[in-house]
């Protein structure tokens, strides 16, 4: 166990329980990537709901007869997918804040995806570069995790 926490320690550079905490937060200084949650392709909605709201999480949007519920616990947000998703996916929503509220200004999904290929970045779906509204497009990691950019609100006005 203490082999665990040492690797989250490093993971997360957090501090050893020796360390001080230090006098100033770090927060970002803006949502570039978007509002992240992690989404999770379950095998049954409900048994996977009683499991997360038994850790403290709290259903906050979704439709369980459509097979999909997004729960919260403080900041942390998850999204729960019944055979929507191949497999547990990272998910960043451009546009929007923790809360799932529109923000003013943000960097567009089309802009990421854009960055990302200009950086070597192979996308595995494209968001169409001709719309402005809602998009999303996937890419892999290496290690094959899936990671969804969905934006759900309309290109920011410049």
């Amino acid at each position: 166990m203490r082999s665990l926490a040492l690797v989250a320690l490093a993971l997360f550079g957090c501090a050893t329980p020796s360390d001080q905490p230090t006098e100033k937060p770090v927060t970002p200084a803006k949502h570039e990537l978007g509002t992240f949650s992690v989404s999770l392709a379950v095998k049954d909605l409900a048994a996977s709901r009683a499991f997360y709201e038994a850790l403290g999480f709290a259903v906050v949007a979704g439709v369980a007869e459509q097979n999909w519920l997004i729960l919260r616990n403080g900041i942390t947000t998850i999204g729960l997918f019944q055979g929507m998703l191949p497999g547990n996916s990272l998910t960043f929503n451009p546009g929007w804040d923790p809360q799932a509220k529109a923000l003013r200004t943000f960097t567009d999904v089309r802009d990421l995806q854009r960055k990302f290929e200009a950086n070597g970045v192979t996308l595995t779906s494209r968001a169409d570069e001709a719309t402005g509204g809602p998009a999303y497009f996937t890419l892999v990691d290496p290690d094959g995790n899936m990671i969804l950019f969905d934006q759900h609100v309309p290109r920011a006005k410049s």
